[in-house]
């Protein structure tokens, strides 16, 4: 059964960096085989229904601003999968959970940038699902859950997000990480290896410096997401942590 994985995107910019994290991204695919599809939730593709997205190509989004060109000219012409959506909208039904398709929307660099990094030929479909900040932790949880066992079809699914990301908090020009944002993450860690879902759930409450590592919880969603689709084994991993501008995580958990 191939793992869930939480993928931290960080700044746009990261598919041009070259630095430890994205050495690891460049060798991640080396974990696994290769998938017959990757469902990816990102936290920059927000609905208030749950929406199921399928192309037969991908166009590339560009939903950022003040970058270097050469980012406005990348792609990924990932291509659709329409059998795996519809599986994925029987068992969104099956889950009670309400959903749509959506033929129009491109991959956004929540999701393009961190593919192109793991798979950068782009030769394996995906299926674009998007995030609602409006259900709680429990639901973000069962709507990874309900997508488990795409997981025994060699389906990757994938939560692309942050666990610290508060861009106001951000210094550009620090290369050491804040203290407050690793407290959080190691809080965060301790919760996830004992599969505590109960502090999961309320970490705005429980989390040292959750408001301030969470001010908004889009980006922390496709970690609750990924999380729910590891229910069978209940086994996190962290693979990866590292930090930008003092305090952007870049992490990676896996859940088998």
């Amino acid at each position: 059964m191939i793992p869930s994985y939480f993928i931290a995107h960080g700044a746009p910019s990261l598919v041009l960096d070259n630095n430890a994290y994205t050495k690891f991204l460049g060798e991640l695919a080396e974990r696994n085989v290769k998938p017959k599809a990757i469902v990816v939730f990102s936290a920059h593709f927000e609905e208030h229904t749950q929406s199921v997205g399928v192309m037969e190509t991908f166009d590339t989004i560009y939903d950022f601003y003040g970058f270097p060109d050469e980012m406005y000219r990348m792609t990924y012409p990932a291509k659709g999968d329409n059998e795996v959506a519809q599986q994925i909208m029987s068992l969104f039904h099956k889950n009670g959970i309400v959903s749509k398709f959506n033929t129009e929307r491109g991959l956004d660099h929540g999701a393009w940038a961190i593919l192109k990094l793991i798979y950068p030929n782009a030769d394996i479909p995906v299926v674009s699902l998007s995030v609602n900040r409006e259900l709680s932790n429990e639901q973000q949880y069962l709507m990874g859950k309900a997508l488990s066992e795409l997981r025994e079809q060699d389906i990757m699914i994938i939560g692309s997000g942050g666990t610290v990301h508060n861009l106001r908090n951000v210094k550009w020009g620090m290369e050491n990480v804040e203290k407050w944002a690793e407290t959080f993450d190691d809080w965060l860690q301790h919760r996830l290896e004992a599969w505590d879902t109960e502090s999961l759930f309320n970490y705005q409450e429980l989390a040292p410096y959750g408001v301030d590592a969470v001010p908004t919880n889009e980006h922390f969603i496709p970690l609750i997401i990924a999380m729910g689709a590891g229910d069978k084994g209940k086994e996190a991993k962290l693979l990866h942590r590292s930090y930008q501008y003092g305090n952007l995580s870049l992490s990676c958990w896996e859940f088998n």
